[in-house]
């Protein structure tokens, strides 16, 4: 009996169940983040000694966090690819890649805007600051490997390849604040750091923005499924009229 993992790996079945997920994960993520916005602005109290700049942090963090998850999950997705052949494994990969470079642009930016008032200046090669833009290069880097290649399985492989080195930046990210003294402060935990005014609506944010970005991934591996196969159909057209097999021209 096929587990639901080997069941949604047929494209086909994917495509019909996250077709009727999509508008349901990206309802609930536009209203947890209205939701949360409201709380930001109208409900959580200004920080006492950061003032109203605080409210930065409820952008600042979810982004940061699905820069690291994005990653993560890319990294998986590639190691599906090249151990275990999984047909949407490259799917995913590639559809994520985009997404999690803009989170991780996102983090940075308001990265930045947060560390002018709290330390003077938009940037300093900070250990923090430093790895999340290396890991934004990294995205950049996947993306442009796969756009430089014709041949898309020569293209997957390479780029699951390099997002599993990739990999090492990871751990450096997430543990650079304890390992080196840095401006950048130490993780919230969420629990421990944070007054509950503000971690309820930084909870809330933070699950809103994890369910834009399923509902952002699923669409992008539902329109790049769409896009594999009408580059198949095109070929099979185009095989049909020079009376070739359909993978002889696909080879050429």
């Amino acid at each position: 009996m096929q587990s639901w993992t080997q069941r949604l790996a047929n494209p086909t079945r994917f495509m019909q169940v996250s077709g009727t997920l999509l508008p349901w994960v990206a309802a609930a993520a536009a209203a947890l983040i209205a939701y949360g916005l409201y709380l930001v602005f109208f409900v959580a109290p200004p920080d006492y000694q950061q003032g109203e700049t605080v409210k930065i942090m409820y952008i600042h963090v979810p982004s940061a966090w699905l820069a690291l998850m994005t990653y993560g999950l890319i990294a998986i997705s590639s190691f599906g690819l090249l151990v275990f052949r999984h047909p949407l494994a490259d799917v995913s990969a590639k559809a994520a890649a985009p997404i999690g470079a803009a989170f991780t642009l996102l983090a940075l930016i308001t990265g930045s805007l947060w560390g002018k008032p709290m330390w003077g200046t938009y940037w300093v090669w900070d250990a923090r600051l430093t790895s999340v833009l290396i890991l934004f290069f990294l995205y950049l880097g996947l993306m442009a490997l796969r756009s430089s290649l014709d041949d898309e399985g020569t293209a997957a492989k390479l780029t699951a390849v390099l997002a599993l080195v990739g990999t090492a930046i990871l751990p450096i990210i997430k543990f650079s604040v304890e390992w080196w003294n840095t401006l950048h402060q130490p993780s919230t935990n969420f629990t421990s750091t944070v007054d509950p005014s503000m971690r309820w609506p930084l909870l809330i944010m933070a699950v809103g923005f994890t369910l834009l970005f399923i509902a952002m991934h699923l669409a992008a591996m539902r329109n790049e499924v769409l896009r594999r196969r009408v580059k198949a159909l095109r070929l099979q057209e185009a095989a049909s009229r020079d009376g070739l097999p359909a993978h002889a021209s696909a080879a050429e």
